[in-house]
């Protein structure tokens, strides 16, 4: 898969990997769109990167996913990646009595698979349409090993990696899409700050190991620490499962 020459969205690509990803893609002569729910923050964003457009919108709105599409469809006809990256989290104890686990695990599951789904199915048949495209669902390490601190969005997660390989079977090799799967680890951005996200790696890492992954058809790109896991994951479900739950809960 080439990783220049493409246009390619990317949703919540505003901040954080997604930020990062438009970045990389734009500096080496992509056509780059962001989404995010926040405009003042997106157009921030993109004015701060070459060949780069924002168009504000809520991933997990039907309406907002339509109007999307129909820009799309209209004024970048040759779209050819989508990158999934918009993602919603809680942390919070299952256990607790004002948990309201359901509710919160509703917006998860909405926006980390749900509002996924319904964007590629919109988007598949302008996709198919291009001589080369892919899909790239970013999911997470815990999609393997859940955090106890972070039990439902695992959950989302670990769906979203189901739903991956699914498609991936689907789709390839016949239709021309391509559907790689990013699962980062701990990254340092703000929407991992409550979790300790200072402690993780660089959101340009991530970036980088997609745009690799990328140029040599490697289609599930387990950067960092996710691969140790998941290599111990594939030896000793448990003992990953107690390496991923090692850290302390804070006071």
């Amino acid at each position: 898969m080439k990783s220049s020459n493409n246009t390619i969205l990317i949703t919540g690509g505003s901040a954080g990997i997604g930020f990062a990803l438009a970045q990389l893609f734009s500096s080496r002569g992509n056509r780059v769109i962001i989404t995010g729910r926040n405009e003042k923050r997106l157009q921030a964003a993109a004015a701060q990167l070459p060949n780069t457009t924002a168009i504000a919108g809520d991933v997990s709105d039907p309406a907002d996913v339509t109007r999307l599409v129909g820009i799309l469809r209209r004024d970048h006809p040759d779209l050819n990646i989508v990158i999934n990256n918009a993602g919603k989290a809680f942390f919070y104890d299952l256990t607790a009595e004002d948990a309201d686990t359901a509710a919160k695990a509703g917006e998860e599951m909405v926006t980390n698979y749900l509002s996924v789904l319904r964007l590629n199915e919109l988007l598949l048949p302008l996709l198919k349409q291009q001589s080369e495209a892919a899909i790239v669902n970013v999911s997470s390490i815990v999609a393997f090993v859940p955090g106890a601190r972070l039990a439902t969005y695992a959950a989302s997660k670990a769906a979203l990696h189901s739903y991956t390989l699914s498609l991936r079977h689907k789709l390839m090799p016949s239709s021309g899409v391509k559907v790689f799967e990013l699962m980062p680890p701990l990254v340092d951005t703000e929407f991992s700050a409550e979790i300790g996200g200072q402690n993780g790696i660089a959101p340009s890492v991530v970036a980088e190991a997609l745009v690799e992954a990328l140029e040599k058809d490697e289609y599930e790109i387990r950067v960092g620490q996710t691969e140790d896991i998941y290599r111990l994951y594939l030896s000793s479900p448990e003992q990953a499962f107690q390496a991923m739950n090692a850290v302390r809960e804070p006071a």
